[in-house]
């Protein structure tokens, strides 16, 4: 049986399964001539004279390096594409980071200082002379110029001024992913599938995110004229930037268009005829941005949700094992300050969404009432497909979960710390794999802008994660819970609901799609229509009772209406004039409404900061579970017109300023600050980092190339294996194994483990895993060994429930995230530390934040062993093919493809797959030698 095709949030573009043989012979040279043209240069003179003021600036000492895969230019013409289909070629600089970047999975091992840029590029501000590509005034303006270099095509952007620096970000963005900023503006509006096509990929991806962020036109510019207003001087220059942002984007799509190099996509999705030139590409405005903000938002940076689940898996354990039980079997389970759980900020105590001794307004549905509020409606046509249908299932359980897909991991050691005594970072985001990336790499310099670094495509008017000319900054998800459930009482019908006391309406936003087949899309035609029903307590996600009371559940979001506010924090990061040093750092994050951690360094210092706006609750009010709408449950300070309540302080978010270390993988950020996900226990993937840069420091002369490697040691890791396995090697130890079958794979497992643990080839590019049997024995056993550990005592409805709070395994070639399987990272959601805390109790190990019972064999170690060994032995007689089972990338029974990053493709070039590493997408390594 074939695994599910695995698709879930952003494999969505449909690109050409084949090409027509008549387009593979002369009519593509044809083509070529048409619609590709040169590039204008500059005088050299005037590129050197730019470039100099940027290096004079750079306080790196040629020690910041970056990568992005698979490379900086995410744009093909007709031409391009259909070459690439047809013979594979690529691009220029479509593909040349994806070497250096999949070489480092067996390159690390030997790495020092002088090798770490054969792996990395260059970050360092200007490009010298004799690496100079192409100099472009774009729009034939004076006050900006984009020079690109030879070895990567990052565009330099160098204005005199501030208008034309914002001018040339935004042209160089189009020149590099137009193609991409169109298809995600459509999404954030949940439009996809009228502009790219019907795919039941497209239905659930433009349904996800339209689900999250439910606005209509008049609510993106409300957002912009608010950020503007109540920002001061900061706010109108904030909007100045983003129109000369646009004005960019907007002329190269004039110039693309008139010379007839814009990207081939358009032709293949039917917007522009390829003879003709007719049909249009539409102008970008300033509530696209938002638009596309909350796309990004909803990825990375609201964490929250899933109060009704955790409501119906505690009702599932009261009922089990009655309410005061039940309720120590959950708590046990949901780890909310787990004594064991690793912690990137090492002392201090931050209390947010801690459990209230006297839970208050609690709105627990009754059994059984519960139903999910349909967003799709009026299906016609290939719309009610079976295969639509379960692509808008998939998209709803994915947006409803708390269990968000953070990603992006850090390490940084201060300069007590280190060889050099400054201070050393390897940090970046996790945002998956595609083609083309949705980050690009860009410099700008300008009046007021100095930074080089990534940015969201469509959103880089300003660098959001890179360096500045003396220090360097880098998040990763954090997850705490800025969402929060409320039950809203219904009257006089299912669309009315009690506010204060008023009967009030719900406000209808619709959204209607229809499509027809493209060349692109073969898709039948069809429509359907997006509703959702909003509330002043956000939009309606449940329907249920309670009590017997007909109710909505509805999720309010603090940065809901809000999504441009974080402008500001962007912009003061590219700021030299206010980021100084660690302090102004963190005040400048304090802007940013996403629920990040935000990591710096510069050659004296590191900083650490939880951004965010945390809601202050009411007293009594337990983020975990729904509670009802009414005055005495709201935020403080709430007020529906705006959005906006009361916001925990600066103070009282983790933060700190030279702490020895920093690790973070989305892990939790400091003792009693509760994170929305389920897992942070005593083994998570932050524990990988954890070991390895820890040993590091207590050894002292910390390197750039010793945290490099110590990033990418945890990166080819099994965290199972390292962290789990050998107590479980343990238990089924405690006697002899006579079974010749199961002593065969412990034998197996053993190795592996003394080996290390990896997922790594047998040499680079054989395409063949060392240790490949243990790796498949274990990879069939563990969800085997979790069910046979905890559903007997949990209970099926119980157990069913649990995973539904945190599914039970994350492996490189598991269908999961957003990004769906062969997207790198893995093991952030899982039952490691389930397990981990049940076989050491087992075992009569102490264990710090137990569960309240013992699973495995009822905590009889020889019951627990006769599990372990059974399971085991029906993992080992499993076939390659029956733990692999193939998909659309991969024939059934091949390991290292089952792992293997996939670029998934968001437009019309392909890229090849690599071997499996589980680390940021975008990544530097820095450490400045000197400060101003």
């Amino acid at each position: 049986m074939s695994r599910r095709n695995p698709r879930t949030v952003l494999d969505r573009m449909r690109t050409p399964r084949g090409i027509p043989g008549f387009l593979k012979t002369a009519s593509v040279c044809a083509l070529i001539a048409g619609l590709l043209s040169p590039l204008s240069q500059a005088a050299a003179s005037e590129t050197k004279t730019a470039q100099a003021a940027a290096v004079a600036n750079d306080y790196c000492g040629n020690q910041c390096s970056d990568i992005l895969p698979p490379g900086q230019n995410g744009n093909a013409t007709l031409a391009q594409i259909l070459l690439n289909q047809a013979f594979g070629t690529q691009p220029e600089h479509a593909a040349d980071q994806l070497g250096p970047y999949a070489d480092l999975a067996k390159g690390y091992t030997g790495l020092t200082n002088d090798k770490i840029n054969n792996f990395f590029n260059d970050a360092s501000f200007g490009v010298p002379a004799d690496q100079v590509a192409s100099t472009v005034k774009p729009a034939g303006r004076s006050d900006v110029t984009i020079v690109r270099d030879k070895k990567t095509g990052v565009p330099h952007i160098t204005g005199t001024t501030r208008y034309g620096t914002e001018f040339g970000a935004g042209y160089a963005a189009a020149q590099d992913r137009l193609w991409l900023m169109d298809v995600f503006r459509h999404v954030g509006r949940g439009q996809l599938t009228s502009f790219a096509g019907g795919a039941p990929s497209n239905q659930g991806l433009e349904q996800q995110f339209w689900r999250h962020a439910p606005y209509s036109e008049a609510d993106l510019q409300a957002q912009i004229d608010n950020a503007v207003a109540t920002n001061g001087e900061r706010g109108k220059l904030a909007l100045a930037d983003a129109k000369a942002y646009l004005d960019g984007i907007n002329a190269y799509i004039d110039a693309s268009d008139n010379g007839r190099y814009f990207p081939g996509e358009y032709v293949l999705t039917g917007h522009k005829d390829s003879v003709t030139n007719a049909g249009k590409i539409e102008h970008f405005k300033i509530t696209d941005m938002v638009a596309l903000a909350s796309v990004i938002g909803a990825l990375f940076g609201s964490g929250g949700g899933g109060e009704v689940n955790n409501a119906l898996s505690l009702l599932a354990a009261q009922e089990k094992y009655g309410v005061a039980e039940g309720t120590n079997v959950w708590e046990s389970f949901r780890e909310r300050n787990d004594p064991e759980a690793v912690l990137t900020q090492h002392d201090g105590s931050f209390p947010y969404a801690t459990k209230p001794a006297d839970p208050q307004g609690r709105a627990l549905p009754d059994a059984g009432s519960v139903t999910q509020e349909p967003l799709v409606h009026d299906r016609t046509g290939s719309a009610r497909g079976s295969s639509a249908i379960n692509a808008s299932g998939e998209a709803a359980r994915t947006a409803l979960s708390s269990a968000k897909r953070g990603m992006s991991n850090a390490l940084v050691v201060s300069g007590e710390h280190t060889a050099s005594g400054h201070p050393v970072a390897v940090f970046g985001p996790q945002t998956g794999y595609f083609a083309p990336q949705l980050l690009l790499l860009q410099e700008l310099q300008g009046p007021g802008i100095s930074a080089r670094g990534a940015s969201f495509a469509g959103l880089s008017m300003y660098v959001e994660l890179g360096r500045g000319q003396d220090y360097s900054w880098s998040a990763t998800t954090s997850g705490q819970d800025i969402i929060d459930t409320y039950a809203v009482e219904l009257c006089k019908d299912d669309y009315h609901y009690l506010y204060r006391g008023t009967c009030t309406p719900m406000e209808k936003v619709e959204r209607k799609n229809a499509w027809k087949p493209t060349t692109a899309d073969g898709t039948a035609a069809g429509s359907y229509t997006m509703r959702v029903w909003r509330t002043k307590y956000g939009p309606v996600e449940y329907r249920a009772t309670v009590g017997g009371k007909k109710v909505a559940y509805t999720t309010l979001r603090s940065s809901f209406m809000h999504e441009a506010d974080s402008i500001i924090g962007f912009q003061m990061l590219n700021d030299p004039d206010y980021v100084k040093g660690p302090e102004s750092f963190q005040k400048a994050v304090q802007h940013i409404n996403y629920t990040f951690n935000w990591f710096y360094v510069d050659s004296e210092h590191t900083a650490y900061y939880n951004s965010g706006d945390n809601p202050v609750r009411a007293n009594g009010v337990d983020a975990e579970f729904p509670v009802w709408a009414r005055p005495a449950y709201e935020w403080r300070g709430w007020d529906p017109a705006t959005n906006t309540a009361d916001y925990t302080p600066p103070s009282a978010h983790p933060n700190s300023i030279d702490q020895d270390y920093y690790i973070s993988w989305n892990n939790k950020q400091a003792k009693d600050y509760t994170t929305a996900p389920w897992g942070n226990g005593s083994v998570h993937r932050g524990n990988l980092l954890q070991d390895r840069v820890k040993k590091l420091v207590q050894q002292g002369g910390v390197t750039r190339a010793a945290l490099v490697k110590a990033m990418a040691d945890a990166g080819t890791a099994d965290l199972r294996a390292e962290d789990v396995l050998p107590r479980l090697l343990k238990v089924v130890g405690s006697s002899p194994v006579t079974d010749p079958t199961a002593a065969a794979a412990v034998g197996k497992l053993q190795a592996w483990v003394a080996a290390g643990g990896k997922r790594t080839e047998t040499s680079a590019g054989s395409k063949k895993y060392a240790d490949a049997d243990a790796i498949r024995i274990l990879d069939a056993w563990w969800p085997l060994l979790v069910k046979a550990e905890f559903e007997p005592g949990l209970g099926s409805e119980l157990f069913e429930a649990m995973t539904a709070n945190l599914p039970v395994d994350e492996s490189p070639s598991a269908s999961h995230g957003p990004t769906g399987s062969h997207a790198g990272s893995s093991f952030q959601y899982g039952w490691w530390s389930y397990v981990d805390k049940d076989i050491r109790a087992v075992l009569g190990e102490q264990v710090r934040g137990p569960l309240a019972r013992e699973y495995c064999g009822g905590g009889d170690l020889g019951a627990c062993r006769d599990t372990l060994v059974s399971t085991l032995k029906e993992a080992a007689g499993k076939t390659a093919a029956q733990v692999y089972p193939g998909d659309d990338v991969c024939s059934a029974g091949d390991q290292w493809c089952a792992d293997s990053i996939n670029h998934r493709t968001l437009g019309g070039i392909k890229h090849g797959k690599i071997s499996w590493q589980n680390r940021p997408t975008y990544q530097q390594v820095v450490e400045f030698t000197s400060h101003r």
